[in-house]
């Protein structure tokens, strides 16, 4: 860059990415200089170096900014949803509906009922209750593990159905070919009134 480069001469580069032809290192800088931008060496192993005149902080900046958005790619999470067995229908519904947007983003719910003191003898409402929540979101995800006790708690795993990526591609339309037995009609000529 600038004065980094020793070889001359170069094969120089404009600003407006013109080819300025093979000129001495000395001649480019001046020219970079009255441009108010650098001079970089875009490919050293050529003979002659091929130099560009360009702003070096835009291009560093530019190039920075296309490594950040090849690395966003959001990480599947795992999101909990719990209830009890005594939960009433509409704190239920309030649930679902968070679980709903969770799955819209693409994140797994662990729906988990917890059970404390006399509640594990009546492990058959917190079934209820639990089948309840999947069967509401049963369009919005797929059972990836079923209801299972795991102590004091029942949980079952929903994953997010597949959405398609892309609008899927238009059939063409079939092309009609005439048919080679049929005859066309012959054209009736209008006769000439005289």
């Amino acid at each position: 860059m600038n004065e980094q480069i020793r070889i001359t001469p170069i094969r120089l580069i404009g600003a407006g990415g013109e080819q300025l032809g093979v000129v001495p290192t000395a001649q480019a800088l001046a020219q970079a200089r009255e441009a108010g931008l650098d001079l970089v060496e875009m490919a050293a192993s050529e003979r002659p170096p091929v130099c560009k005149i360009l702003d070096y902080g835009k291009m560093r900046f530019e190039n920075s900014q296309k490594g950040n958005k090849a690395g966003k790619v959001r990480q599947q999470k795992l999101k909990e949803i719990r209830v009890r067995p005594k939960t009433g229908d509409h704190d239920v519904d309030t649930k679902v509906a968070q679980a709903r947007k969770f799955l819209e983003h693409n994140d797994k719910v662990q729906v988990t009922v917890l059970f404390r003191g006399r509640e594990l003898q009546y492990q058959q409402e917190g079934r209820r209750v639990l089948d309840s929540v999947l069967e509401k979101l049963a369009d919005a995800g797929t059972v990836e593990r079923p209801p299972t006790m795991d102590g004091k708690k029942m949980t079952a795993l929903i994953m997010p159905k597949n959405k398609p990526k892309s609008k899927p591609k238009a059939q063409p339309k079939p092309t009609v070919q005439p048919d080679p037995t049929v005859q066309p009609k012959p054209t009736v000529q209008p006769k000439p009134t005289a």
